[in-house]
């Protein structure tokens, strides 16, 4: 899967570095350039293909709201500012999302989920896959953000505005919409197979028409997915 690369533009370091850290969780991002001001950012664009690009609004010289609309073929962009009032300035410039400082790690997926889905990355997220990719995800629990390697991971369970991640070793409660997890999984064989179940391709030890097994455990096939589930699980 192609790596989207990102130039951050922010004349605050510790505000760089924030951003460096949450770029690293996502397997499928990767840091090209930082810079602290626009006419820096201008320099980079010339030389360097950049795909999407964080920027602040408040930075000596040009603001960013001025930079962007001195270019005329922008990457896509994530305005990240401690000023609210910029909002609709941003929004008429077709940015991807405007981000409010201190940014926490869940609202910066959120962005990057809105991304996803305008960029060519899209496609491979929102289509089942048979092969595994390995890596890891991150998720919220309580006040914690918890590392989980997705090799690790036996089902999701759906619990209305929650979702029940069960491992080999461990079983983590985290507030997300299963529609979110299936978006995120699904390029690194994870299928949905009913309303409330995702399952780990790998970790499937049998199956019939109706249900899937992992380990002991019996998995439901929910009616409107039983065509698509039936078809990946005859090709593995």
């Amino acid at each position: 899967m192609k790596r989207a690369r990102c130039l951050l533009v922010d004349d605050e370091p510790l505000a760089i570095s924030l951003l460096q850290k949450h770029v690293k969780q996502l397997d499928f991002l990767e840091v090209a350039d930082t810079c602290p001001n626009a006419l820096k950012a201008l320099e980079i664009l010339k030389k360097t293909e950049i795909d999407l690009m964080f920027l602040d609004i408040r930075m000596p010289a040009i603001s960013g709201i001025d930079f962007l609309k001195m270019l005329r073929n922008p990457p896509k962009v994530i305005i990240t500012t401690a000023y609210r009032e910029y909002a609709l300035d941003g929004y008429d410039l077709d940015i991807v999302d405007y981000l409010l400082k201190p940014i926490t790690f869940d609202r910066f997926f959120k962005a990057i989920e809105r991304y996803l889905r305008t960029s060519d990355l899209s496609a491979p997220l929102s289509s089942p896959a048979t092969s595994v990719e390995s890596s890891s995800i991150s998720v919220k629990s309580g006040y914690k953000n918890i590392r989980i390697n997705t090799d690790d991971i036996l089902y999701i369970e759906s619990l209305k505005d929650y979702v029940k991640i069960v491992t080999t070793g461990d079983t983590v409660a985290a507030k997300y919409r299963i529609s979110d997890m299936e978006n995120e999984l699904s390029a690194k064989g994870f299928l949905r197979i009913h309303r409330s179940f995702i399952v780990n391709l790998k970790q499937i030890s049998a199956y019939t028409a109706s249900d899937v097994e992992i380990g002991k455990t019996e998995l439901p096939i929910g009616e409107s997915y039983k065509e698509q589930v039936m078809r990946v699980l005859k090709k593995r």
